[in-house]
């Protein structure tokens, strides 16, 4: 039974990884060719630096970050969890603006979280009784709302999961439940579904969890370590040969302020080498 196998990897010993150093790249994308870690076809990928911010920030102001290094943006387009609820610049038409402009683009869901989620401002937004059918539904909405942004299939939609106490076993099993079923309509509906969590957190939980032969998880590990230089291969709560190539970002510092062509803004860094959105 898939649950029981949840259950076992929670206490199965987590091996540290080392080496595959990555390259710092200036920024190249490409088309998945589907002869890598069961890579699908039609699926665009993007190595190089990315931010994301809160508010998707107004097209002025993506085409003056033109001038900085970064060329991908992360935008927290739904979920009853997101903590930026309006949006007043994100619609079909910014999708397309920015695409015009060369930016990729990042989609951040953030839905029901853990039911124990770390920040108390979450505790509103926790994953209820019905776990797996709870996340089944938000898997579709996210779906439909990726497609009134325009996203076609084959875009990725990153679950946003803030950090949790997954060394409860009764809350892990309803987390990993809810994780799953998004995955799985996602992945149904012809989307990638990724995944972003703290690395010692839900990161370390789904990993154990792929580790102990677990179906229908995230095929992209977006992963938080903070204060650390930016590297993609050589997180240590995951497998070298685990999610590559392809199919990692780091997001490696967080609430920064930057300013590029006479715009500022408070971001989170990532390096990125993953799938980003197929707008239309």
């Amino acid at each position: 039974m898939r649950c029981r196998k949840a259950i076992m990897g929670l206490v199965l010993a987590l091996a540290l990884t080392t080496l595959a150093l990555c390259a710092v790249p200036t920024g190249a994308a490409g088309r998945a060719d589907g002869r890598s870690g069961g890579r699908s076809a039609g699926v665009s990928t993007f190595h190089g630096w990315a931010f994301d911010t809160c508010y998707a920030p107004p097209v002025g102001t993506m085409r003056r970050w033109l001038k900085s290094d970064y060329q991908a943006v992360g935008v927290y387009f739904g979920g009853r969890g997101r903590a930026c609820k309006r949006q007043p610049h994100l619609s079909l038409d910014w999708m397309r603006a920015v695409r015009g402009m060369g930016w990729r683009v990042l989609p951040l869901y953030v839905g029901s979280q853990s039911p124990c989620v770390i920040a108390k401002n979450k505790w509103g937004v926790r994953i209820g009784r019905h776990a797996w059918r709870q996340g089944t539904g938000e898997g579709r909405d996210a779906v439909r709302r990726a497609k009134a942004l325009g996203m076609r299939r084959g875009s990725p939609l990153y679950l946003d999961m803030e950090v949790y106490g997954y060394r409860n076993e009764k809350c892990a099993r309803t987390t990993l439940a809810f994780v799953r079923a998004w995955d799985r309509e996602v992945r149904r509906q012809g989307y990638v579904p990724g995944f972003y969590s703290s690395a010692d957190s839900g990161v370390r939980h789904i990993e154990t969890a792929r580790r102990a032969g677990v179906r229908d998880l995230p095929a992209v590990m977006w992963f938080a370590r903070w204060h650390t230089r930016p590297h993609l291969y050589r997180e240590r709560v995951l497998r070298r040969d685990a999610r590559r190539p392809a199919w990692r970002i780091h997001q490696f510092a967080g609430n920064v302020k930057e300013r590029h062509g006479g715009r500022s803004l408070v971001i989170d860094r990532n390096l990125v080498h993953a799938p980003v959105a197929r707008i239309r």
